[in-house]
């Protein structure tokens, strides 16, 4: 046994000695290879191992290495280095040279690409670090903050399934009737919807964002364009790639109810400073007190007039309602692509599905992607080059009917975001279940889980051909087919729904707005999109004597159709199965067809004289089949100008730190097409069918109202853009920035009809809009990035900040009017010439009179009778602005708006991105922060006053509210010094809730939008399993936000349909997963 022991030592350490025989001390020095100076921090790394070192102050190092090892020698702003250890040299001197990868880098513009270093226009390039670092739905959550000026927010079905953000590019570019401000969203160049795709699939995004960068658009780009441009395949061996993501996601912000005696004694409260009797009597507020003690253990009584349990006043239940409707989501996606080739065919398929579990606690609500897509590139010649693409998507939606925000649910009369509001006013007194299990009736539960459902699904196909013919040496010619097919089925039904009674019977219960007990409808829409576009365009490029010119010229046209049928029916036979065909009630039909259609003619010439001197020139002839004849046609023009000046022989000596420096300038015209009627020259006669308020034969006859009126003098919105920019480069290019002045005019625009006597049957609202408005932008952005290596940490650093406020430069608003009533009853305000987009007019706080001597002292100067009546200690006292001894919002103009002044702007200014990053042996971290530096909201409704006006039942009670106003001696603790007044139920409420600066909330924020840690697997590790890379990782997004915004609200949140806050909560997700390459 000895024997075999001391056998085993032995052979163990020959191993080792030999082992160290063959490894080898190497060492060196790195330099830079066109100024000689030593390379400080250099990584030198055996490849395929962990085995690093990096350069001394001299640029020395030392490292154990074996024969035949290979060493990577790298460090930020030079292009890698390899060396093999042949065993015969020890010592080497190694020259790194400056990497000219970003005067390489090639950036995709409109109808072809650029070197980025010659660009003259503003665009900006996406990383794709940020898609493929972040598992999100969309490809807008990955993109928000990240290029300046490209806006994307929460539009008022926040967060929910399926609702994109909107999205601009420098903010607002049009308030024209009916028309929009969105960018053209190009796939491949093709229209379409960037958060359907796979973001896996992507392979760069491009922001054109002024006029010379998008004018070769035309029409169809005024306010810029996002190109996007998808993977292709790579001659070589298949590659296959699969990533996944499980996540898990809740709420960002729900606001905690009161508890149930403190709502109590505050909705008491409310009602006596209203004269009103207190919704909570002695016994009630016994049984709650008894319950939260844990001495009682019922949380209701049935009343003994009706028989059903009580829900309200007379419930002693403690419940936080708020969190009880939303869970955690759980949400999984599974992406697969497989890519390869040769030199003449390349090809490329993915594949994908997603599938979104909601946070509604009750009812489920859940959102499915399935992708599909492939190319095929093919180099049939050396004159001939063939793609063929495909993609295929499909989307499901499933919520609840109760829950349901689409836009088509108005059909029915049920308010959108309803839902938000009834789960808001639900007092914390009512219990969840009654005592025979069944969930209480104003709970919404019951609606929300047996009230119906709502199902979307579509399908959306894109289809793209081209071919590619080279006649000559530097001339192409190409040719684009493409056609985008869209098929959208939309589903919904109300069903039957029954509360029960303290006898546990059922009791038919109404569902909401105008459906009463026992109401059922089920209806169906069906909507094809299609949109064929064709393009032909050439390039030539000619150079000589370092000038160098290309020239494009090209056709484009475009046919959009569209085909609508809904159809509904009341009275549902089953709610088994819910259909028209199982519905025996009154029928609901409407139908459209309707399309449009564009045509141009471009051209560009691109210019530069040794990469110095640079300029651009486009040209677009449009044409519209929006407007008539003799208004159809436009020419869009737009020029850019550049000066490589680091390119200079004088500034050679400065080249070491600063090798980029260009200043830019561009100016553009561009016209805007997207107004809100295909057709809005042709008049039209709506006919109501079978509506009539008579009978004929025993039936309701088809009526007709007047005609509408239309005008002839309608043509497009101009919109004119100047641009002021620099890129730079600076330390090797480790530090890179740039940054854009613009100004940007919309002219024409379409602004209201102009005020006639009245016409009879026509009001002057169904007058035709005609182009008499204006409006201008100016902004600024700024992008800097530092790329740097500490050691073996390569660690970057990004930063973006823009600004951009938009004023009205012309509307028919001669008396300056500041607000007023629309057609809903909602006050709004009104444009006029010098405001600035988002003004908010207020009045000036004093503050909260603390006694009723304070008020009345108030009161002997300044007279608030015009704005309200009874006031008191714990009443607001409001500023006289204009010194004229009463508060009155004077003629409700600017020349005299009484005691109203601005007091901030909605605006989101000051927009900010921050991006950290770092690797280390295998570990890459990346944490991004986004926010709004600079914006005030005014947050009217219950979500913010709590108690309102319009009586307990519209009222709220969150803990925030808590800090309303009580005097000494009140059984809740004084409260003087408290933020909000005294409660009101009745209009006493509005008299303290006017908008006014001591309530002026502040909606900036910074936002930990996504924090991610990945470590990849060696290569020498996962070679031997035959996989080319293994990555696992964890991350979160909305993972904390700093904020001064009242509690109760979410930042980016603040939006609703039914008053501000009311809308599907933004997630907080946390993921993880892995991406496996073989």
């Amino acid at each position: 046994m000895k024997k075999r022991v001391t056998l085993l030592i032995a052979l163990l350490m020959a191993s080792i000695s030999y082992i160290y025989a063959q490894q080898l001390t190497i060492t060196g020095t790195v330099i830079d290879k066109g100024l000689g100076d030593p390379v400080i921090g250099a990584t030198v790394l055996v490849q395929g191992t962990t085995n690093g070192t990096v350069t001394d102050m001299d640029g020395k190092f030392s490292i154990n290495a074996s024969k035949g090892d290979v060493l990577n020698i790298s460090y930020i702003g030079y292009q890698p280095q390899t060396v093999k250890i042949d065993g015969t040299q020890q010592v080497y001197t190694i020259q790194l040279g400056e990497d000219t990868q970003a005067l390489d880098e090639v950036v995709v513009v409109g109808f072809g690409t650029q070197k980025k270093v010659n660009l003259t226009g503003a665009v900006s390039t996406v990383d794709t670090k940020a898609l493929e670092s972040r598992p999100v739905a969309q490809v807008g959550q990955a993109l928000q903050g990240v290029v300046p000026g490209l806006n994307l927010s929460l539009n008022n079905q926040g967060g929910a399934l399926g609702n994109a953000l909107k999205i601009n590019i420098r903010g607002t570019g049009t308030i024209g009737e009916g028309s929009n401000d969105a960018p053209l969203i190009l796939i491949d160049g093709i229209e379409g919807d960037m958060n359907a795709l796979n973001p896996d699939d992507i392979e760069n995004i491009s922001v054109l964002k002024d006029a010379a960068a998008s004018s070769i658009y035309g029409s169809r780009a005024p306010f810029g364009v996002i190109l996007i441009t998808t993977k292709s395949g790579k001659s070589g061996k298949t590659q296959v790639s699969y990533n996944n993501s499980l996540r898990w996601s809740t709420a960002t912000n729900l606001p905690d109810m009161m508890d149930s005696y403190t709502f109590a004694k505050y909705f008491n409260a409310a009602a006596l400073n209203s004269g009103q009797d207190s919704p909570f009597n002695d016994e009630t507020l016994g049984r709650i007190i008894a319950y939260q003690k844990g001495e009682l253990s019922t949380t209701t009584v049935p009343n003994p007039g009706n028989g059903m349990y009580e829900f309200h006043q007379r419930a002693n239940d403690n419940q936080n309602w708020t969190r009880n409707h939303f869970k955690t989501g759980f949400s999984h996606e599974h992406n697969v692509n497989v890519s390869g080739g040769t030199e003449k065919l390349t090809y490329f398929m993915s594949g994908a599905f997603m599938d979104q579990g909601g946070n509604m606690r009750y009812g489920d609500d859940d959102f499915k992607r399935m992708n599909a897509s492939a190319k095929i590139n093919s180099k049939v010649n050396d004159w001939l080059q063939i793609g063929l693409s495909t993609r295929f998507i499909r989307e499901e939606l499933d919520r609840p009917t109760y829950a349901n925000d689409d836009p088509d649910n108005t059909t029915n009369g049920i308010q959108v975001g309803l839902y938000y509001h009834d789960i808001s006013r639900t007092w914390p007194t009512m219990p969840l279940k009654d005592p025979n299990g069944h969930y209480m009736r104003n709970s919404k539960i019951i609606q929300i889980e047996d009230g119906g459902r709502y199902k979307r699904r579509k399908d959306i196909i894109y289809t793209q051909a081209n071919v590619t013919i080279t006649p000559l040496k530097d001339w192409n010619i190409r040719g684009d087919v493409s056609l985008k097919a869209e098929h959208i089925n939309k589903d919904e039904n109300l069903a039957k729904i029954y509360e029960w009674n303290s006898k546990n019977e059922p009791v038919p219960l109404a569902f909401a707005g105008s459906y009463g007990p026992g109401a059922t409808y089920a209806w169906s829409s069906a909507q094809d999109n299609n949109l064929l576009t064709t393009s032909l365009y050439t390039d030539y490029f000619k150079s000589f004597n370092k000038n160098n010119f290309k020239v494009m010229v090209g056709f484009n046209t475009e046919l959009y159709k569209q085909n609508y049928v809904y159809a509904k029916r009341d009275d549902v036979i089953s709610d088994e199965v819910p259909s028209i065909d199982t519905s025996m009630g009154k029928d609901y039909t409407s139908a459209n067809k309707k399309e449009w259609a564009t045509a141009g003619f471009f051209g560009r010439l691109n210019y530069d004289y040794d990469g110095r001197y640079l300029a651009e020139i486009n040209i677009r002839y449009d044409g519209s089949s929006r407007f008539l004849r003799d208004k159809r046609w436009n020419v869009f023009p737009s020029f850019s100008l550049g000066y490589n000046i680091a390119r200079e022989a004088f500034w050679e000596d400065l080249s070491e730190y600063v090798g980029t420096l260009k200043p830019r300038f561009s100016w553009g015209k561009l016209g805007n097409q997207n107004t809100k009627e295909f057709y809005p020259f042709y008049p039209s006669q709506p006919l109501g069918l079978k509506d009539g308020k008579w009978l004929i034969g025993g039936q309701q006859p088809t009526t007709a109202t007047a005609p509408l009126m239309v005008s002839d003098l309608m043509t497009w919105e101009k919109i004119t853009t100047t641009n002021i920019g620099f890129d730079f480069g600076a330390l090797n290019n480790r530090l890179t920035g740039s940054f854009e002045w613009y100004m940007r005019k919309t002219d024409d625009m379409v602004g209201p009809p102009e005020e006639k006597s009245p016409i009879i049957g026509i009001d002057n609202d169904k007058l035709p809009r005609i182009n008499n408005a204006a409006m201008q932008s100016k902004g600024w952005e700024l992008a800097l990035t530092w790329n740097d290596q500490i050691g073996k940490v390569g660690y970057t650093v990004g930063f973006t900040l823009a600004d951009a406020r938009t004023k009205i430069t012309k509307y028919p608003n001669d008396a300056q009017i500041i607000d007023r009533k629309n057609s809903d009853g909602i006050m709004e305000y009104v444009p006029y010439n010098g405001r600035y987009m988002g003004d908010i007019w207020g009045f000036e706080t004093i503050g909260i009179a603390k006694t009723d001597k304070e008020m009345q002292d108030h009161l002997a100067t300044t007279d608030q009778s015009q704005i309200g009546s009874k006031w008191g200690a714990g009443d607001i006292m409001y500023k006289d602005i204009n010194n004229d001894g009463k508060i009155t919002t004077g003629s409700n103009t600017v020349g005299d708006p009484g005691d109203r002044k601005i007091i901030g702007n909605e605006t989101p200014r000051y927009q900010v991105g921050i991006t950290l990053g770092a690797d280390w042996n295998g570990f890459d971290f990346r944490a991004f922060f986004q926010g709004v530096c600079k914006r005030d909201v005014w947050l009217d409704g219950n979500f913010f006053w709590g108690a309102v006006g319009s009586g307990l039942w519209q009222s709220i009670g969150y803990k925030e509210h808590f800090d309303y106003f009580r005097p000494e001696g009140d059984d809740m603790g004084a409260n003087l010094n408290s933020y909000f007044p005294k409660p009101y139920f009745d209009a006493n409420a509005t008299k303290n809730q006017k908008v006014q600066s001591g309530y002026l909330q502040s909606a900036a924020y910074l936002r930990l939008k996504n924090l991610q840690i990945g470590y990849t697997v060696p290569n020498h590790l996962t070679s031997k399993a035959g996989l080319s890379k293994v990555r696992v990782f964890f991350s979160g997004d909305n993972l904390f936000t700093i904020s001064s915004i009242f509690g109760v609200f979410d930042p980016e949140a603040v939006g609703g349909e039914m008053g501000a806050g009311k809308i599907y909560p933004l997630s907080r997700t946390l993921s993880c997963g892995v991406n496996v390459s073989f």
